[in-house]
């Protein structure tokens, strides 16, 4: 199959343990090339000039080394990954919310305004797209909150026959109703959990075999968390369940989610059955949150996936 391209924001997530590159994009991305799974990203970082052809140390600004050094570490061509001189690097700040008893009890996400990734470029996203066509497009809904960047994005969409991919991946306030509504008429797959279904539920059908027939979409993934997962058809019924994988050692759920689309457009490009992908998807996303951050580094927790991948059981 073709490379998977991967639309949106990389970015810094301000964690409380110090700045880490982040961005659910960016996270699929690079989860991606540590599966062995051919993967472009388009994306946009900031700094104090325009990139200079040739110099290893482009100039950037912090946040934008911090993901290119990251994106190198996991040699993502950086081909569709844009420089700007006006505007910064993205940032998110992640508050962690606390339960009873002091537990961590998920994650509050502050999204700064007016990031490099709010300027995306679709003349240069176009120019530097792979010669060989894409096997899958992931895009989601916050890069699109600015114009330019939704028409980009979706110049992209239309430039392709690939699969499209939508992890709704929503953050307040920028997934209006209209936004969404625009995504799922151009995705062919949707990935969503379960609070993003009872908000589409309540916004555009009743029952999930009538949200897919409205936008007419192919299949739906549901990520429910600590219950686990499903998988309807094009007819909107739920013809694969299955539970969540344990966390013995649980450091943080920051790009659960993105773990789990990453896997499962790997074993798309492997051609791997979903009967067998999902499991293997929520494997993974249960071992991506024993790591402290949105992604693993170490090329060593990437080796019994790949051998996943290339002989599932």
């Amino acid at each position: 199959m073709g490379p998977i391209l991967v639309l949106g924001e990389a970015l810094v997530d301000r964690l409380p343990g110090g700045p880490v590159a982040g961005g659910a994009p960016f996270n699929v991305a690079r989860s991606l090339a540590g599966l062995g799974v051919p993967v472009h990203l388009i994306s946009r970082i900031g700094g104090p000039g325009a990139r200079r052809s040739g110099d290893v140390a482009d100039a950037v600004d912090d946040d934008g080394a911090l993901v290119l050094a990251s994106a190198r570490h996991f040699a993502l061509s950086e081909a569709g990954l844009q420089r700007d001189a006006l505007h910064a690097t993205g940032a998110v700040t992640v508050h962690s919310l606390q339960g009873d008893g002091g537990i961590a009890a998920g994650h509050r996400f502050e999204i700064h305004a007016d990031a490099a990734w709010d300027y995306l470029d679709a003349g240069q996203a176009l120019q530097g797209l792979p010669a060989e066509p894409a096997s899958v497009v992931y895009f989601g809904t916050l890069a699109q909150r600015s114009a330019q960047s939704r028409q980009a994005i979706r110049a992209v969409l239309q430039s392709t026959t690939a699969l499209r991919y939508l992890d709704l991946n929503l953050r307040e306030p920028f997934g209006t109703r209209d936004l969404v509504s625009e995504s799922l008429a151009r995705a062919d797959w949707l990935k969503v959990n379960d609070e993003e279904l009872a908000l589409l539920l309540a916004w555009f059908a009743p029952t999930v075999p009538e949200l897919m027939q409205q936008f007419s979409l192919q299949r739906l993934i549901l990520t429910r968390g600590a219950d686990g997962w499903a998988a309807y058809n094009t007819l909107g019924v739920c013809e694969l369940s299955g539970p969540s994988s344990p966390v013995p050692q649980l450091a943080d759920t920051v790009g659960a989610g993105d773990a789990f689309s990453a896997m499962l457009l790997a074993c798309y490009s492997h051609g791997l059955a979903l009967a067998t992908a999902l499991p293997l998807a929520a494997g993974y996303a249960a071992r991506m949150c024993e790591q402290h951050g949105p992604m693993a580094h170490d090329p060593a927790f990437f080796e019994p996936w790949l051998r996943a991948l290339r002989s599932p059981l």
